[in-house]
């Protein structure tokens, strides 16, 4: 035997069946806790509580329940009650646990698979109640049925006993057997649970907490898929308690309504239908075998959908009222069937329409569009604990086949409204197909080779003379006296300058097109040289980074946001980068009266309260200034020295960087700020007004 077999035998005897680690219960979920929950931040704490409100909402679901209420307590606890019919109490025949300890202590148990307590739910896997009491230091729930009030506590998954109020109160598990104790009494018929948890900060993070905004946003949206129900969701961590109430009979369709963002074309639309499928599952027998069983199911589609005047396409898809942000079969069902019916709509009317032979895309069908997909169906396949993607196959052609149908009858449709509102669809998605092919064929005109080229750049680009991506700085100017001081105040290595005209367009409230024919955006877009819109590509842009550099005015302010809103609308990816900046120029100029040795003669700064400060700091130093100091009206004034050293020498300047941190709420500010619908924007300023301080406009 050689040395090195010798060493291959020893290594092998020493991995044996010792080494094997066996995780029972709830220690699995606290030894992985990401496999359950996703993560142990913010998210992961969310998760939890969405496992709880989802369990609540699944009683509503079946006609169970009409009111959900969530509290986030002063403590850090969370507390989700309902009035459904309540946990079952009754001892469980095989386990000989009550039904409440089943369910909070034993994975993969509960009344969603396949025992005729709920047709469709949301919670599937078992697990959520489970988990969210292994993650937990402290659970205590309390169940109304049968007249009383049934109450138990755990403590990081063991049932016991507690001394006092809290977590850290003292706990004595349940040694020879567990019970459920009786905590009060209540009305004959009165039903309902109660479950209140504190998170354990042995696994999540120390800044973890819920997010109220979250919560909120998923009340109003459950409000709006089970019609009905009423949520209440209240915050007691602030001095004073918030309280919001959601409840919306009209469903879906005034979902769509909420959150369509600008003037419609059409009525919101509505696709109904529904289809059976067979599918092999696994089942326990009476021995506790598990058999394959052909199980038959039905899946209920019901869409809700309008086209309106703008570009973007807000998509929401629900699985059983549970969220699947990112998609699924049930999506990809939707899409297939919503172009397959346009596409056949366009090609029978192409004459009508003047069409062309350009093929109808996906992108041009979205375009303007607002929807609602949800679908319910027993025991769905998900893809991992999070739900957040639908893996269920028939499901794709079920929905394909009802949207394309239905659809196909309302675009068709020869009722004076309804042709109306389809012709003028078509017309849309037309004309998304001509503003498609017009960018492209503009990004074909003007890319380059590569980043050297520049027989197609503007002649008013100041360009700088290192190709270095990461060194160079691409400067957007407000005007040509500032572009002729930025000419001599910039370092010509790295720095470049694109000036500008005014105020650009307003690209939130208008079409592909028009942007590309209006000569400052098609500027903007073929110097960085990346494209436009779904077709840019971050990796082929000129510069490293992007300064807006404008007047500290209100004049200014307005052009940096128009240009921002450019670059969010088109070039999202450079500003998710982080590599869009505004430059910081300063208001005034203090120029000192005979400054000691080693003192600058001039000192700048950059807000009213800034110079206020300085002004109180040289009176107490007995340094005597020209009054008044200067107020800079824009960056003409300066010469390239002051321009350099106050807002484009990398040693001295100050910049703000733009940052899409929260994209959903910059998309909604962008929209009431820049977009089509005049009357939110003129309600957000009259609402605003009386906090304006008058004196502080720059007339």
């Amino acid at each position: 035997m050689t040395a090195q077999t010798a060493r291959s035998t020893s290594r092998g005897s020493d991995y044996t069946a010792r080494h094997l680690s066996v995780l029972e219960g709830l220690e699995a979920v606290r030894k992985r806790p990401g496999m359950y929950v996703g993560s142990t931040d913010s998210r992961g704490l969310m998760h939890c509580l969405w496992e709880i409100i989802d369990n609540a909402v699944d009683e509503a679901l079946g006609g169970h329940c009409d009111r959900v209420e969530v509290v986030l307590r002063a403590d850090g606890s969370a507390e989700v009650r309902d009035n459904g019919r309540g946990i079952p109490v009754d001892i469980h025949s095989k386990s000989g646990l009550s039904g409440v300890e089943v369910v909070f202590t034993k994975l993969h148990a509960g009344g969603k698979f396949g025992g005729g307590s709920y047709a469709a739910s949301g919670g599937l896997h078992g697990v959520g109640a489970s988990v969210v009491n292994a993650l937990s230091a402290r659970l205590d729930v309390e169940i109304d049925r049968d007249s009383r009030i049934h109450a138990m506590s755990f403590r990081r998954g063991e049932p016991g006993e507690y001394g006092g109020d809290g977590p850290d109160a003292p706990f004595q598990p349940f040694t020879d057997h567990s019970e459920l104790r009786i905590a009060g009494k209540v009305r004959k018929g009165v039903t309902g649970s109660r479950i209140r948890f504190w998170a354990d900060r042995q696994i999540f993070l120390g800044d973890a907490d819920y997010s109220w905004d979250d919560l909120v946003s998923r009340a109003r949206q459950t409000s709006y898929l089970i019609p009905g129900l009423e949520l209440v969701v209240r915050d007691e961590r602030g001095e004073t308690p918030i309280e919001e109430k959601f409840r919306h009979d009209g469903g879906i369709s005034e979902f769509v309504e909420f959150l369509s963002p600008g003037a419609p074309v059409t009525d919101v639309l509505r696709v109904t239908g529904q289809d059976t499928f067979r599918e092999t599952v696994p089942v326990l027998d009476d021995d506790g075998q598990l058999v394959s069983k052909d199980t038959e199911r039905t899946c209920e589609v019901d869409i809700a959908l309008r086209w309106d005047t703008g570009y973007d396409t807000v998509s929401r898809s629900f699985v059983n009222v549970i969220a699947t942000p990112k998609g699924g079969t049930h999506t990809a069902g939707f899409e297939q069937g919503l172009i397959k019916a346009v596409r056949e709509q366009v090609k029978a009317n192409t004459r009508r329409l003047k069409a062309g032979n350009d093929k109808i895309e996906k992108e041009d069908v979205l375009e303007g569009l607002t929807s609602v997909v949800t679908v319910r169906l027993d025991e769905p396949q998900f893809e991992g604990q999070t739900k957040e993607v639908l893996g269920t196959a028939a499901v794709r052609g079920i929905v394909s086949g009802v949207v394309d149908r239905e659809l196909k009858a309302i675009l068709g449709s020869t009722k004076r409204a309804e042709k109306a509102q389809a012709t003028a669809v078509l017309e849309k998605v037309v004309s998304a197909a001509k503003a498609r092919v017009a960018a492209r064929q503009h990004k074909e005109a003007v890319r380059r080779k590569n980043a050297l080229e520049t027989s197609a750049l503007p002649t008013k680009l100041v360009d700088c003379r290192s190709s270095s991506l990461e060194k160079s700085e691409l400067f957007i100017v407000e005007g040509d006296s500032a572009l002729g001081t930025g000419r001599s105040a910039r370092d010509a290595e790295f720095q470049a300058l694109l000036p500008i005209r005014g105020k650009i367009l307003n690209v939130q409230k208008a079409s592909v097109g028009d942007m590309l024919k209006n000569a400052e955006c098609a500027a903007i877009i073929q110097v960085l040289g990346a494209g436009s819109g779904k077709t840019f590509d971050i990796d082929q842009a000129r510069y490293g980074r992007v300064i807006l550099m404008v007047d500290a005015d209100v004049d200014g302010a307005h052009i940096r946001t128009l240009l921002i809103t450019l670059f969010f609308r088109y070039m999202r990816p450079f500003v998710e980068a982080g590599r869009l900046f505004a430059a910081v120029p300063p208001l005034h100029r203090i120029e000192l009266v005979n400054p000691k040795k080693g003192q600058d003669k001039y000192i700048y700064t950059y807000t009213d309260a800034e110079l206020h400060r300085v002004s109180l700091d040289l009176q107490r130093k007995n340094v005597r200034w020209k009054e008044p100091p200067q107020r800079y009206k824009g960056l003409g004034e300066m010469d390239p020295d002051q321009l350099a050293e106050t807002t484009m020498d990398p040693r001295h300047r100050r910049l703000r960087r733009i940052t899409a941190a929260n994209a959903e709420a910059a998309e909604k500010a962008f929209e009431l700020l820049m977009g089509n619908d005049v009357a939110p924007r003129k309600e957000f300023i009259i609402a605003g007004a009386a906090e304006l301080d008058r004196e502080r406009i720059d007339m």
